[in-house]
């Protein structure tokens, strides 16, 4: 029989692994957030419960998937006392995927050993279509053996799946991942900018970065968009400051410098200042291309 997930953290993310792992035949038991609507809407959308406590989501499931914003929120899920998913949580797995620090990493699966319980973290390169198509890029640490026993939910919600290592790794490779495409992004902000101040035409600009060393993933998913200041949210502005933070301080605890990721962040921390956090992380663009804000 295949088990019973359950969910904390049904953003846009957290909600789209649910439906697909709903379409893919799994229980989904009970969902919960602490945006109370978001949680009774999907409730009712995919027939599972609105969980109105974290214990009740533990009771609910044997595997349980988190998708918080911060460490924070990581941390008050998994509170030592009180309403916890902790709570008679001996015998179950949790899976968490947020981007948070690998301090918290460590300091959850302290927490869930300790109740009898196991967790991964499983953190994701992907976005919002790849969540709902069950093609996203997760990278997984912990346990082996509680790794292979929800290797095949993972599967299902992923098209390339890597066990990276122990606690805190996978979040340490996240971690490096964001930075470097935060820094390509803000990068591709000023070229463009740059070309729009110059006169020259963006759409030629990008076909020819696309087939020169200018080319990057960021290129394809970002470049038009910064060029029609189309921001939709795939991956907040804020989420990338967030992102840009946490390997910016893993730079400064390696006592390395790391100039490019500390730009990036400022680019990142200013337009969060700015009210603009919301706005995907293409938004940088705003602050580069002139006539834009300041």
């Amino acid at each position: 029989m295949l088990e019973k997930i359950a969910f904390v953290g049904v953003g846009r993310m957290g909600a789209n692994i649910a439906r697909r792992l709903k379409d893919c035949g799994y229980p989904i038991t009970a969902v919960y957030d602490a945006h109370a609507p978001a949680a009774a809407s999907l409730a009712t959308e995919i027939g599972a419960v609105h969980a109105l406590s974290l214990a009740a989501v533990t009771a609910a499931a044997e595997v349980i998937f988190t998708v918080v914003t911060d460490d924070a929120a990581q941390l008050s899920v998994f509170a030592e006392a009180g309403d916890s998913l902790l709570v008679n949580a001996r015998g179950k797995i949790f899976v968490n995927c947020a981007t948070i620090t690998p301090k918290t990493h460590l300091e959850v699966a302290r927490r869930t050993t300790h109740a009898g319980a196991a967790s991964l973290e499983a953190c994701m390169a992907s976005s919002i279509p790849q969540a709902r198509n069950g093609t996203l890029y997760l990278m997984v640490a912990g346990d082996k053996p509680c790794f292979d026993r929800v290797e095949p939910i993972l599967k299902k919600i992923s098209s390339s799946l890597r066990h990276i290592g122990g606690t805190g790794q996978a979040a340490q490779v996240k971690a490096l991942v964001n930075m470097v495409m935060n820094i390509n992004t803000a990068a591709l902000a000023e070229g463009l900018g740059l070309g729009h101040a110059l006169g020259l035409d963006l759409d030629m600009l990008r076909e020819v970065f696309a087939q020169t060393g200018a080319n990057s993933q960021v290129l394809k998913t970002d470049g038009e968009d910064m060029q029609n200041r189309a921001h939709d949210c795939f991956f907040s502005a804020s989420h990338a400051a967030k992102d840009s933070t946490i390997a910016w301080v893993l730079g400064c605890e390696s006592g390395l410098n790391l100039p490019l990721a500390a730009a990036t962040k400022l680019q990142y921390d200013r337009l969060v200042a700015l009210g603009l956090g919301g706005l995907d992380k293409s938004g940088v663009a705003e602050l580069t291309f002139k006539g834009r804000r300041a």
